[in-house]
């Protein structure tokens, strides 16, 4: 097995409310600089979390009730625009390890589960009333549970839908599939030995 497997996702929450959340929004271009993807969490939401001076706005990831989220919450068509990975490595260099939202872009997703980050699809009524209910206790656990297809919320259960690709993936640990190559170089040497091409 190349990685650890990924069967439940557990932490706080915190709604970032809003439809068609872009990368650029998550990440804006400029902050893409970087040669690693190191330090891009600081950058997470920047433009509407801070003012030109550097100051805060008010926004939910400055609030903090939630600075110890590990899931975030959001609407449809989260994650669409450009295809830039840095979107996904930033919410996870920010310390998030989940996000549920009603759907959300193809390539987003596809980057997130690279990064052993679930995305699961719950309907919008759903993520409105655990929204409601971490704004009422921020401590309140959330449980993505990634094999059983299923969000908890405190004592409620809310059905989940993960695509059977990457819900797959995620629970045998091949989510990564760079990792999953690597895992069999010896293999592929022993191979390599054999060959009076190579």
């Amino acid at each position: 097995m190349a990685l650890e497997p990924i069967k439940e996702v557990r932490g706080r929450g915190v709604h970032v409310p809003g439809d068609d959340i872009d990368t650029d929004r998550i990440i804006p271009a400029r902050f893409m600089k970087c040669i690693t993807f190191d330090g891009l969490g600081e950058f997470l939401f920047y433009d509407v979390r801070k003012n030109e001076d550097g100051s805060e706005k008010k926004h939910p990831l400055n609030d903090s009730r939630f600075a110890e989220a590990t899931i975030l919450l959001s609407g449809s068509n989260f994650g669409c625009g450009s295809s830039r990975e840095h979107a996904p490595q930033a919410i996870y260099r920010a310390g998030f390890r989940g996000v549920i939202a009603e759907n959300f872009a193809e390539i987003f997703f596809g980057n997130s589960t690279t990064l052993g980050m679930p995305c699961v699809s719950l309907k919008r009524a759903d993520i409105r009333e655990i929204a409601q209910a971490v704004e009422a206790d921020p401590t309140l656990e959330i449980v993505i549970d990634v094999e059983k297809q299923v969000v908890r919320a405190g004592a409620n259960e809310y059905p989940a839908e993960l695509r059977p690709s990457a819900r797959q993936a995620l629970i045998e640990g091949r989510w990564d599939p760079i990792a999953d190559l690597l895992e069999g170089r010896d293999e592929v040497a022993k191979v390599a030995e054999r060959l009076a091409y190579v």
